[in-house]
């Protein structure tokens, strides 16, 4: 919150000596919002751009390529201060947004492709472990001992810098992903090299056999559009199930609880309620560290329903301790509790699960389309949560937390009778599951999980 009131403070003092006359505060409050939310919007921009990009470049230059974005908007918001201008700390906030939307699926369908068929799920969560990590990072230079303060903010803006430029100088020396080498490019030595190098054996024949058969039935396909992920029958149900997930990530309320907790710390005595915001932080990163372990054993549907269950039982919770809490002083102590386990519970499954499930869903043809639009939708779903959250809170006050309850029961009942097991499947059977329920029109809402569920998982011999 200090950081903020800086920014803000950077902001009125800007307009003060550009105008010469003090702004009104609905100038200085509108300005502040978009400053805000202008980074949802970028993401919502870049994420939908996805494919304009892997196809044309690949994966890993993709990845290369955009951060001259993350240089460019750190670049802006760092010198902002010194250049007085509010206009380069918007811009930034917007390119940082872009290069954010582009990494979600960039990231997600990268890793996803260079995975190991029994170590998908493990290495798809360490992408959430890095933004969690990086969250913490920034919590912790935030402080006002280190970063947070009046004349060092530009600096703590500007350090998106860094990671982009270790990215740029060790992306050049990371394989390009060999499903896109060997179906998109056609360069099977290359793909089978890369592949030999990632597993450690020379006995890659099963998987390039099933790349090969992957790239003929997409050979036969049209190429697949956005539009065509909801009129095909084939794509329908894995883009909704998508979709779905994504919701369920960001309209689980993990915003909201963040937004309160520092407030809640507070009333519950503690002297500097920041520190324990970052101890949720920290938390954070140790479940999901947890769900690393766990989604390769467990399974996706299964971690992503105990999330959300615990999730909606903590919401329960916190929103008897915040009505209590005045009354009786040891609620708030309850509401702690609360909080720090929803945090926990978000991170077991709603937190990493929905990025990398999408890329497992299609195949390599429809896969960067569905990207995009998954990717596209969480971003409008974050920007509408931070659109609508205040008002909802001013008007609801603890009760806020009854309507996340209530999403969370929705996604969890979506979750228990529509999304399948993906773990220990290759792309190729997943796919070809979806496709074997179209012409069962006749089987049933329930034919798409059976027949997802029925196949047996791939042993992979080469972990």
């Amino acid at each position: 919150m200090g950081t903020a009131k800086i920014i803000k403070d950077f902001l009125n003092y800007t307009l003060q000596e550009r105008l010469k006359n003090p702004p009104s505060e609905v100038l200085l409050t509108s300005l502040w919002s978009l400053s805000v939310a202008i980074f949802s919007v970028g993401g919502m921009i870049g994420s939908f751009s996805v494919g304009l990009f892997v196809n044309r470049f690949g994966r890993r230059n993709s990845m290369l390529i955009v951060n001259l974005l993350a240089i460019a908007g750190g670049c802006l918001m760092g010198f902002c201060k010194i250049a007085e201008s509010v206009e380069m700390l918007i811009l930034g906030r917007l390119v940082i947004g872009l290069f954010c939307g582009l990494c979600t699926g960039f990231v997600p369908m990268y890793i996803g492709e260079i995975s190991p068929t029994a170590l998908r799920g493990a290495f798809g969560t360490l992408n959430q472990l890095g933004i969690v990590i990086g969250i913490l990072v920034a919590q912790i230079f935030g402080l006002n001992t280190i970063l947070g303060t009046k004349e060092l903010w530009p600096l703590l803006l500007g350090f998106t810098i860094i990671p982009a430029i270790l990215q740029c100088a060790s992306l050049p020396f990371c394989p390009e992903s060999p499903r896109f080498l060997l179906i998109n490019r056609k360069e099977e030595e290359s793909a089978k090299e890369i592949l030999q190098r990632l597993w450690g054996t020379q006995d890659v024949a099963q998987d390039i056999q099933e790349m090969k058969d992957e790239s003929i039935r997409m050979a036969q396909e049209k190429k697949v559009t956005v539009v065509e992920l909801f009129r095909a029958p084939s794509y329908r149900q894995p883009i909704i199930i998508s979709i779905m997930l994504q919701l369920s990530q960001q309209l689980s309320g993990i915003n909201a609880v963040f937004y309160y907790s520092t407030g809640i710390f507070k009333d519950a005595g503690v002297k500097e309620p920041i520190y324990a915001t970052i101890g949720a932080g920290v938390v954070n990163t140790i479940f999901t560290v947890v769900s690393v372990f766990l989604v390769e054993k467990a399974g996706r549907r299964t971690l992503h329903l105990i999330g959300l269950g615990g999730m909606a039982f903590c919401s329960i919770l916190m929103t008897i301790s915040l009505l209590l809490k005045d009354n009786y002083g040891w609620m708030s102590f309850i509401c702690i509790g609360a909080i720090l386990a929803f945090v926990a519970f978000f991170e077991i499954g709603p937190g990493p699960i929905p990025w990398f499930i999408v890329a497992e869903l299609f195949g390599q043809g429809p896969r960067p389309a569905a990207m995009a639009v998954a990717g596209c939708s969480n971003w409008t779903s974050n920007f509408l949560v931070g659109l609508l959250f205040p008002s909802a809170a001013f008007y609801l006050g603890a009760y806020v937390f009854i309507v996340f309850t209530g999403f969370l029961v929705i996604f969890w009942i979506f979750t228990f009778f529509k999304v399948p097991e993906t773990r220990g499947r290759t792309f190729e059977e997943i796919t070809r599951a979806f496709e074997g329920q179209v012409p069962a029109g006749n089987r049933g809402e329930k034919g798409p999980i059976v027949e997802m569920n029925s196949i047996q998982p791939t042993k992979d011999t080469n972990v």
